[in-house]
């Protein structure tokens, strides 16, 4: 009997023993740096001439590994393999495909700071960053196991006399699986491992700039004996082999989680039926957010200040939840600016697979850096730049936090998808006005609101049109099963990860009856 679902809990970095047991890991993994890794299809592993080299953010000239790169004949290779292993697969119990995941999270659980310090050097996160990836991944692991003991079986109907009636949920076919690169481990691995505990087989196409981690996983799931088949690790072009796995015709779902342009993509792609095809397929789609944290005249502004610079800078503002608007009442908002630029002038931007632990890394790759400092050139012209072009160290994708003044609402960088640690201050007047501005996007994923009055917070537990809200705390950190994660609007279709009904979207229903 598995004991209770509960999170991962962190450790304190401050502390001597995790400080040396993370400064342990990076040792091993600077060790293991530029190894290849190759396409799994079918249980075989299979090399190729291309290669994708990843690269550390925070120190160009240090290969992490290198991939083996498919093509479209691979993609329709693992397409293949997987829906041959659907028959079998399809059939395992539901309580044996959850063994090998609790079996995953005990594995990856024991090398906990390993994984960690691959995403220091892949992703350039920091050390807490990391942590909190790999621990998001093994609760992934040990929820969605639990969860699918609970939806396997027979479901409760209401009794009809002179029958027998169940509800059984049953798996749909061959998935393709597209995470994003900013949780390269927890996202990639949630979005994987529902799909295949709920009986499903799938291609994962990681992303091309954090491949490694996404090898280290799939080595764990051949660890855990995972029939051949079932997962099937094809790298390689969003162009190429994405197109190929979204629109084949044995292709039943796509779950992707990314830009808004790409999802789009991939919904309108998803929405032709192929030659062949007897299914409309069905996506699950995370599409990022313009986030923002409201601060009303009746907050503590202590408490504010320190929830904005942590959800702005946290992992250098690459996440979907980040905090990229900060939406402050005008009768407090030069004393929160203030204590927003006072804390985050004293955030450290450094390469974390040093001894220093800095506070920020670099950014993913160039492009990454282009479009931010982009975004910062607009700021420039839009607002009033009352933190950043400080100095940065060199060798990397470094960027200062940087924070603009004087935006308005309909502004670009307080509309538009920076990704990067730029935070936009907006003024607004009273509830409603700070509201409406927090609405005025066409994104609708996180969103929090600091006030100390009773009737602003119910409005906007209302009125805060997201699907995460948090009050009197950061937008960002959301716990598997305790805040289940997912956006309105432009950022989705609201698939709550790590949610109670999250398996339902890998799997469909079968009403069956027999009259005695």
């Amino acid at each position: 009997m598995q004991i209770p679902y509960s999170p991962e809990s962190y450790v304190d970095f401050d502390q001597d023993i995790p400080r040396q047991k993370m400064l342990a890991a990076l040792k091993q993994v600077e060790s293991e740096l530029g190894r290849s890794y190759p396409l799994r299809i079918g249980g075989k592993q299979i090399d190729t001439d291309k290669k994708i080299d990843s690269i550390n953010p925070a120190n160009t000239d240090q290969i992490i590994g290198r991939v083996a790169k498919a093509n479209s004949d691979h993609a329709q290779q693992a397409i293949a393999a997987a829906d041959e292993a659907f028959k079998s697969w399809s059939h395992v119990d539901p309580d044996v495909r959850a063994r090998y995941l609790f079996r995953a999270a005990a594995i990856i659980r024991r090398r906990i700071y390993e994984f960690s310090a691959w995403m220091v050097f892949e992703e350039s996160k920091p050390w807490l960053e990391a942590y909190a990836d790999t621990c998001e991944a093994i609760d992934f692991l040990e929820f969605y196991g639990r969860e699918m003991m609970r939806l396997g079986g027979a479901q409760p109907v209401t009794p009809f006399e002179g029958e027998e009636n169940e509800l059984r949920y049953i798996p749909l076919g061959v998935g393709a699986i597209i995470p994003p690169w900013n949780f390269p481990l927890a996202i990639m691995l949630g979005m994987t491992t529902a799909a295949i505990v709920s009986g499903n087989t799938v291609v994962l196409k990681p992303a091309s700039t954090a491949p490694v981690i996404a090898a280290k996983f799939v080595e764990v799931m051949e660890e855990c004996m995972l029939p051949p088949g079932v997962l099937n690790f094809v790298p390689g072009s969003g162009g190429e082999i994405g197109d190929t796995i979204v629109e084949h015709p044995r292709t039943r779902f796509i779950a992707f989680t990314g830009s808004r342009d790409v999802g789009v993509s991939i919904f309108e792609k998803a929405a032709k039926i192929q030659k062949g095809q007897i299914w409309l397929k069905r996506t699950i789609l995370e599409m990022g957010g313009k986030d923002c944290i409201v601060v009303t005249e009746n907050a503590n502004l202590e408490d504010a200040a320190d929830g904005v610079v942590a959800a702005a800078f946290g992992f250098q503002g690459q996440k979907c939840s980040a905090c990229s608007r900060l939406i402050v009442d005008e009768k407090v908002h030069q004393p929160l600016l203030d204590m927003v630029v006072e804390r985050a002038k004293k955030l450290v931007v450094d390469n974390p697979t040093g001894e220093s632990n800095p506070n920020m890394g670099a950014v993913i790759d160039k492009k990454a850096y282009e479009k931010i400092n982009s975004y910062i050139e607009i700021g420039n012209k839009e607002g009033t730049m009352v933190l950043g072009s400080t100095k940065v160290p060199t060798g990397g994708y470094f960027i200062p936090p940087t924070i603009f003044d004087g935006i308005k609402p309909n502004d670009r960088i307080a509309q538009e998808e920076i990704f990067g640690p730029v935070l936009a201050v907006i003024k607004g007047k009273g509830i409603d006005e700070l509201l409406d501005i927090a609405n005025g996007t066409e994104y609708g994923l996180t969103g929090a609101i600091y006030s100390n009055d009773r009737h602003e917070l119910e409005r906007a537990r209302h009125e805060f049109h997201v699907g995460n809200l948090y009050l009197n705390r950061k937008c960002t950190g959301a716990l598997v099963d305790v805040q289940p994660f997912g956006g309105f609007n432009m950022s989705g279709t609201d698939s709550k990860a790590g949610g109670r009904d999250y398996l339902l979207l890998f799997m469909q229903g079968k009403s069956i009856a027999e009259r005695w």
